[in-house]
């Protein structure tokens, strides 16, 4: 613990990586392979949702009956088109690497804590860097209690044995943000796609450039 700041929890796609927009490419492309679309406004809904929830969204959109079979068939579609995309160096978000950098420079742990599956993770890390986490939780390692539900934070709090509420997380969506700040931790907020309302502890900025522990440290 550095004075009172036990712990950084960092979403990772739309918060630390743009690759939202590399999962938007991903989720129309297989609405269409579903024989159907997606529009705009359905795409949006689907940020910061788990594997198992979009696919089951976007069967029910293209007219198809959410089955278990059918689920963990177009979810498998996703996983692989998705993995050819993150297998190139993904985007960062504006001031991200450096805050990042700034967190672990003055010796506070860092976790990440993603809906993103631990295969795809694995990709994505290749270009975040490993070395900037001392855990990460994925989506496919809480029991099937996926954000909004605060297990992943939670989570991520136990393994580093900290107590959520000395934590910040940063988030970009209205999952996210529900299931850190579910979990008692502070939330820093910056909107990505979509808005995210206001709540308790959560605190809002329009990016994570000039970000330190320091910056971090003050929100509690």
């Amino acid at each position: 613990m550095t004075d009172g700041l036990a712990a950084v929890l960092w979403d990772m796609d739309g918060t630390l990586v743009d690759s939202e927009k590399l999962w938007d490419v991903a989720l129309y492309e297989c609405a269409e392979w579903l024989g159907g679309t997606l529009t705009t406004e359905q795409r949006l809904t689907l940020v910061g949702s788990n594997m198992d929830a979009t696919a089951s969204y976007l069967l029910t959109v293209t007219g198809h009956q959410p089955t278990a079979a059918a689920v963990a068939d177009t979810g498998a579609w996703i996983r692989d088109r998705t993995a050819n995309l993150f297998a190139d160096e993904l985007p960062w978000r504006p001031g991200a690497r450096e805050a990042l950098a700034a967190v672990r420079r003055a010796g506070v742990p860092s976790a990440l804590v993603t809906s993103t599956e631990r295969s795809l993770t694995e990709l994505a890390l290749d270009t975040i860097g490993r070395e900037f986490f001392a855990v990460t939780v994925c989506g496919d390692e809480v029991g099937g209690h996926n954000k909004p539900h605060p297990e992943p934070y939670l989570r991520a709090a136990r393994l580093l044995g900290a107590d959520p509420a000395r934590c910040v997380a940063v988030e970009d969506s209205p999952p996210g943000t529900e299931s850190a700040a579910a979990a008692g931790c502070t939330v820093l907020v910056v909107p990505n796609d979509v808005a995210v309302a206001p709540g308790p502890r959560r605190v809002f900025r329009t990016s994570l450039t000039g970000v330190d522990a320091g910056t971090l440290r003050a929100l509690l």
